[in-house]
């Protein structure tokens, strides 16, 4: 009788096969999605490089807008071209003249906008020489009620940004607790998220001491900085600016101590930029100061970055 040792060798080849089959199979597809992974992680590194050069491209146009102001030697209005939002536009279109080379270029829209950041109040007034100043946290506490916030967050916040300027110890320790330099950062503070809501198109912090500009100014900060002076004055106030030098503020407000709480001229801005590149979005907002004609960059800082969930 005639073993089946040749069929039994046949199978045992034909498994081999198999298995050499699926380590092959097993091994392309690894390298396939490693090299898929590096192509994924190239694409954004790049996409992110050139969203940061882009960005950083209009925050030289915005201090390019803002040194051709000072240059004029204007006070800082809401009429000058540097108030004026620059709305979503595709990148292309600045970058050629012809359609056939618009066309070549990345999906990349552009926006962004200039604001006067002392036209909103300055938390750090509330605290000088570390102590704090009546006049300020009663501001704060008026412009609270305003906005419709609670007037103990304002006592809240006052407090907490003079913790922040004189640590108290306790025993051998010093509690040292951390300065907000952004208005979401009063979270640190205490401060609720709707509060913070609230406050942020009003309140500001900036790196030093600074008046409000009357010119650029909310109803609601003006009324809260002048002692005395009620919405409804404010509101007048609003609406008979732009005004070129203090002296005609006074003139519209004979009876109300002003006392240099109000100015016409700006030297802190805030400068932000969205660029929204294919399915990514990235947000910038810089913080910068004007001195003279040197524009300083003081603070820059993402914003968000996310990608979008539908195209636009």
């Amino acid at each position: 009788m005639t073993p089946a040792r040749p069929s039994t060798q046949r199978g045992a080849a034909l498994l081999t096969a198999m298995i050499i089959v699926t380590l092959i199979v097993t091994l392309a597809a690894s390298m396939v999605w490693q090299q898929w992974r590096a192509v994924e992680v190239e694409t954004a590194e790049r996409a992110r490089t050139q969203s940061a050069w882009i960005l950083n491209g209009a925050l030289d146009w915005a201090r390019l807008i803002l040194r051709e102001d000072a240059r004029s030697g204007r006070a800082t209005m809401l009429t000058e071209p540097w108030a004026t939002p620059l709305a979503e536009a595709r990148l292309s279109t600045f970058l050629a003249a012809d359609r056939t080379n618009a066309e070549d270029a990345p999906d990349a829209f552009l926006s962004g906008s200039i604001e006067d950041a002392q036209a909103r109040f300055n938390l750090t007034n509330l605290v000088q020489g570390g102590q704090l100043v009546a006049a300020e946290v009663t501001a704060l506490d008026e412009l609270c009620q305003s906005v419709g916030v609670s007037s103990d967050v304002g006592t809240r916040i006052a407090q907490g940004l003079l913790s922040a300027e004189a640590p108290t110890t306790s025993g051998s320790t010093t509690a040292v607790p951390l300065r907000p330099r952004s208005i979401a950062q009063l979270a640190w503070l205490g401060v609720d998220a709707d509060s913070i809501q609230r406050l942020a198109p009003y309140v500001v912090i900036l790196p030093v001491t600074t008046v409000v500009n009357v010119n650029t100014a909310p109803r609601e900060v003006i009324a809260a900085v002048v002692p005395g002076l009620d919405l409804a004055s404010a509101e007048r106030l609003v609406r008979a600016r732009p005004f070129k030098a203090p002296a005609e503020i006074v003139k519209q407000l004979p009876n109300t101590p002003v006392g240099g709480r109000l100015d016409v001229r700006s030297a802190f801005f805030e400068v932000r930029g969205r660029l929204r590149l294919e399915n990514h979005v990235l947000e910038q907002r810089s913080l910068i100061q004007r001195r003279g004609l040197d524009i300083v960059v003081l603070r820059r800082e993402q914003v968000s970055m996310q990608e979008l969930a539908s195209p636009r």
